[in-house]
């Protein structure tokens, strides 16, 4: 017996895309967006929404699924270490305290995320809150060259750093779903 998906796409019109390019929720039929500050919310708006499509169809179970031992990469792991990532981005930037980490020390955001509903529905709880504060604590910061906090990083840094972050992970997300299911796509 071979424990070894089969690779399979949604789509038809372009196999090696993961879905039709008029069901992919990415897809815009209007022209790029006009400016830079534009351009960086849509790309990380993208990348985003393709994580969240990465895990889609799947259960607490698959999700939780790791990747190669001795990794505790899973896709859920990858939901809570996005999270966390968001709230640390903040935590360099806003005035005060920082924000406790979500999920303990260390590893933890993939370590303890194990294959039940209630750890998966608290993920993309978490996941959602923290990018949406995120984005309104950035959305005060509307010029790209500012230096704020602490470091005095710069605005544009922190956009910047943000899509390489969910870019790199939805790389690990393809991936980690082939190996799941053998569904393929970008």
């Amino acid at each position: 017996m071979n424990d070894v998906p089969e690779r399979w796409s949604q789509a038809s019109v372009y196999p090696d895309m993961w879905a039709d390019p008029a069901a992919d929720p990415r897809n815009s039929d209007g022209v790029s967006p006009d400016g830079e500050l534009a351009t960086l919310q849509d790309y990380l708006s993208s990348y985003r929404l393709t994580l969240l499509m990465k895990c889609e169809g799947l259960g607490p179970e698959q999700l939780a699924r790791r990747s190669v031992p001795p990794s505790t990469m899973s896709l859920l792991g990858l939901v809570r270490h996005l999270a966390e990532a968001e709230r640390d981005w903040r935590n360099w930037f806003v005035p005060g305290e920082p924000a406790p980490k979500l999920y303990g020390e260390g590893d933890a955001d993939f370590e303890q995320a194990v294959g039940d509903q209630p750890t998966v529905d608290g993920a993309l709880g978490d996941l959602a809150r923290e990018q949406a504060v995120t984005d309104l604590a950035l959305a005060k910061h509307p010029d790209l060259a500012e230096r704020i906090g602490d470091r005095g990083i710069a605005v544009r840094e922190l956009w910047v750093h943000r899509i390489e972050e969910y870019a790199r992970h939805c790389g690990h997300a393809d991936l980690l779903r082939e190996c799941i299911d053998g569904r393929v796509g970008q």
